[in-house]
């Protein structure tokens, strides 16, 4: 399970990003056995309407990315595809040859990846290569590409903006980096004229697309603990967005949501997580390192429900849609919750294969990657 993490030296890491890590991407933790399933009587219709095979994400993070209709999917050993969300029709797949390490990033204009040795690739719609560009370090999270600009995240926490015609580096921003990191890909999202950008050391901060000027810093998790471990506090997954609030959660941190414009905390509250929240109009729903599923009233985190069913299972980023919320786990199961009362509704297996992936809502399909490379698109009723 992710909650059991290796630590790699900082002499070795210091060559390449100048901090140590600890890999999520551990086995199951020892004392802490996964929830057994127990038989469940749907009482929610949930199907997969399509299955594609993209390739093996390896240890990374790769995630499907929403282009207008179509999803893009990336595999680790350099396979890039673009699929038509309602039929699963692939419309073209590259090799780009080289193995790729973040999830797709895209504006419906451009498509943006991180590949090995810090290499930022870029490609058109019809999956022509454009350009690539030399990044400092080694790339984990998803480009963002809006406004004629793409924001890249190294793992030496330099953020770049290129931009997207030429690939030609416009700014960069260098943000300091705590002794301790998860090897995460804490995401970046654009809004507006802003990137919100999730940081280690349990910090929220917005720059400007065009300049990379800081608009605001906030701190989600505040480190905590006598040691280094223990102090720990890094973003997990993508900040979500919903009118004027954006959300994240941090490992050994809080869940909060903020006001997208001043970066002004809502509300914030205890819950430690290694991925993402996903945000509706009424809640905001988080999956917790035990496996718990919480629900939060979005405008003033009061509580709403927390399902504990599903506990060291693995879980993914939740992603709501309709009445239920969807969250993957490590043998490939997605499970549909009541978003009102938590109460399990569905359940679909995929590959059994894990899902570190972030799911995608494209239209009325969920999109999910497994680790073994499974796109499953599943439709609720």
């Amino acid at each position: 399970m992710r909650t059991t993490r290796k630590l790699v030296s900082v002499g070795v890491l210091a060559l390449i990003a100048g901090c140590s890590s600890l890999n999520p991407f551990a086995s199951k933790e020892k004392g802490n056995p996964p929830a057994p399933l127990v038989e469940l009587k749907a009482s929610m219709a949930a199907r997969t309407v399509w299955k594609a095979e993209i390739g093996k994400s390896n240890k990374y993070e790769l995630s499907p990315a929403l282009a207008g209709n179509t999803v893009l999917v990336a595999s680790n050993d350099g396979n890039l595809a673009r699929i038509e969300a309602d039929s699963g029709r692939q419309l073209w797949r590259v090799k780009t040859g080289t193995d790729l390490t973040t999830s797709p990033g895209s504006d419906g204009n451009l498509v943006a990846i991180g590949a090995a040795k810090g290499i930022l690739l870029a490609y058109d719609m019809d999956g022509k290569e454009l350009w690539k560009a030399q990044l400092s370090s080694e790339i984990l999270s998803a480009p963002a590409v809006a406004h004629g600009i793409v924001v890249a995240r190294s793992i030496d926490n330099r953020i770049v903006g290129l931009d997207a015609k030429s690939g030609e580096k416009k700014w960069t921003v260098q943000r300091p980096l705590p002794p301790l990191t998860l090897r995460l890909a804490p995401g970046m999202v654009a809004h507006d004229t802003d990137v919100v950008i999730a940081q280690p050391g349990g910090k929220l901060a917005s720059l400007l697309i065009a300049t990379g000027a800081p608009r605001w810093e906030v701190e989600v998790g505040v480190a905590r603990g006598a040691t280094e471990l223990e102090r720990v506090t890094d973003i997990g997954g993508t900040p979500a967005i919903y009118d004027n609030d954006v959300c994240a959660v941090s490992y050994q941190g809080k869940v909060g949501c903020f006001d997208i414009t001043t970066g002004s905390a809502r509300w914030t509250r205890d819950l430690s997580s290694q991925v993402g929240v996903a945000v509706d109009q009424r809640y905001v729903f988080a999956a917790d390192d035990k496996g718990a599923v919480s629900a939060f009233n979005r405008e003033t985190g009061t509580s709403a429900w927390k399902n504990d069913k599903l506990s060291y299972r693995g879980l993914s980023t939740p992603v709501s849609v309709g009445r239920a919320v969807a969250v993957a786990d490590y043998q490939g199961y997605v499970h549909f919750l009541d978003r009102e009362d938590g109460k399990l509704l569905a359940r679909v297996a995929t590959d059994g294969s894990p899902v570190t992936s972030t799911p995608l809502l494209a239209g009325s399909k969920l999109i999910f990657q497994t680790q073994n490379g499974t796109v499953a698109a599943i439709a609720v009723e």
